[in-house]
């Protein structure tokens, strides 16, 4: 079958706008996805392609402040969705603690968590510093017996580890819903019964009943935006896990995090990308 590449090129460039980007893309006929250091890069059979849907896509792209570009050429003639699962998506070891990985992959390391997806595309998986920052925190955090909020959850991979390490009850909200839909595939796949997936965005927070962690690896427009809301939603001792941001941000996050309340704990860095954790007074 002969497909077209598509490279998109993405700013800012972060893994919630390359999600958003396949998700949205998936919607048009585009099968594979493989994150390049610029965007995505994303592969459609030729005869499903159609320009005018893809520029329709991007003029109606969800997120605020964004730019994506793109290049279409003629992809090599081979099947791209076994090449990205065989190349693209592999098995992931953090901490020598979890091992994220999918049912094809044969001969994975024994860790004390196993989190398995299906890699329709390669974020959420874990690959990404931001991702995998986050799952650092969570394997150090104490979550036996706490409710939890996953904000922006994708593929609800931090959703699944938190329920493994004992959150109970587990909600995650994502404002697509291909990543909703995914993530219950998921969430299914391991056997997880205490996770709530929900279509919607940080109003679906108001007049919730307070949480005692909330993690939201999202970027940091959205977080600045919504914080206020996820403060409405802590009490004192709640636990904020924040990250999709650079290193350089963290002065501006904490300005708003403190302006709310709450503490500075302290910071992740991986390759210039930050993750952070506050409590509330």
């Amino acid at each position: 079958m002969k497909y077209f590449e598509v490279t998109f090129t993405t700013s800012p460039c972060n893994e919630i706008v390359n999600d958003i980007v396949s998700a949205l893309a998936g919607e048009i006929g585009f099968e594979s996805f493989v994150e390049w250091e610029g965007g995505v890069q994303a592969y459609i059979p030729q005869q499903l392609f159609d320009e005018e849907a893809l520029k329709e896509m991007i003029a109606n792209f969800p997120l605020p402040d964004t730019s994506i570009t793109y290049i279409i050429k003629e992809a090599e003639d081979k099947d791209w969705n076994e090449e990205w699962e065989k190349n693209f998506f592999q098995p992931i070891v953090i901490g020598d603690r979890c091992c994220i990985h999918s049912t094809f992959h044969k001969d994975t390391p024994q860790t004390e968590y196993e989190i398995l997806i299906n890699p329709q595309m390669a974020f959420g998986t874990g690959h990404h510093e931001t991702t995998s920052s986050i799952i650092s925190e969570l394997l150090d955090a104490d979550l036996q017996g706490k409710s939890v909020l996953d904000m922006g959850c994708g593929t609800s991979i931090l959703a699944i580890l938190a329920s493994m390490r004992g959150a109970n009850p587990v909600t995650a909200i994502d404002i697509d819903d291909w990543c909703v839909n995914n993530s219950r595939d998921n969430i299914n796949l391991n056997g997880i019964e205490n996770i709530t997936v929900e279509l919607g965005d940080a109003n679906l927070l108001k007049g919730r009943a307070p949480f005692d962690v909330i993690i939201a690896n999202i970027n940091r427009n959205i977080l600045l935006a919504d914080m206020a809301q996820y403060a409405s939603c802590m009490h004192s001792g709640s636990e904020l896990y924040m990250s999709g941001f650079y290193i350089e941000d963290i002065p501006i996050i904490r300005k708003k995090a403190e302006s709310l309340g709450m503490t500075f704990i302290h910071h992740r860095e991986k390759n210039n990308w930050a993750a952070v954790k506050f409590t509330m007074k």
